[in-house]
């Protein structure tokens, strides 16, 4: 158990991929990382606009149901020529029109909404939030976000959601082109871990 008294953290997400991609960015506070599904948690309500609140209200729920401290993470894809939109939908985006919700689809429905369209500037970005318990009044956020084109079509066979058509000019890669190391530390979601993970040192440990 560490200094805090925190050995356990309820991560609020049925995503395994979220959960592939947390546990080993987490490991260096050695707790230990439980999906809520393994405890039997549902997934919580998210009506709200922003990935702040989505996530507070995940972690909140997750910490109530589990009477454990909880971690949330709400992240999306923001395409400038579409004022940042999918934002919070991202990962219902393909039901918008008309196709199942899939990460497959997602991406067709992108790239065919994106026809014709020359600016593909877009960015990832995921927000973390930790609480120690469901009523804490000082929540832990961390953002991190990463600037990129939206290809013409996909490339590479790693990562999930829309990783096949994120590209990252410094790499002259797709998301789902890079080694998995190498994509952890330069994610959105590597980033946001990262500062949580200073967080959680400074302020829990």
């Amino acid at each position: 158990m560490n200094a805090g008294g925190i050995s356990r953290v309820v991560l609020a997400s049925h995503n395994a991929g979220k959960l592939a991609e947390l546990r080993p960015l987490l490991a260096p506070l050695g707790l230990q990382l439980v999906a809520q599904g393994e405890l039997g948690i549902t997934e919580a309500d998210e009506p709200f606009h922003t990935f702040l609140e989505n996530a507070l209200a995940k972690a909140r729920h997750a910490a109530r149901a589990s009477g454990l401290p909880a971690l949330a993470d709400d992240a999306g894809l923001c395409v400038d020529a579409f004022g940042g939109e999918p934002g919070v939908d991202t990962a219902n985006y393909a039901t918008r029109f008309g196709y199942d919700k899939a990460d497959g689809n997602n991406v067709r429905a992108l790239l065919e909404q994106m026809a014709g369209i020359s600016n593909r500037r877009a960015a990832l970005v995921s927000t973390l939030v930790a609480l120690r318990h469901a009523d804490d009044p000082e929540p832990l956020v961390a953002v991190g976000r990463v600037v990129g084109e939206i290809t013409q079509a996909p490339r590479g066979q790693g990562g999930f959601g829309f990783d096949p058509v994120m590209f990252l000019p410094e790499f002259g890669k797709t998301f789902a082109e890079l080694p998995v190391h190498v994509k952890n530390a330069h994610s959105h979601r590597g980033r946001a871990a990262a500062a949580m993970v200073r967080l959680m040192r400074e302020r829990w440990l």
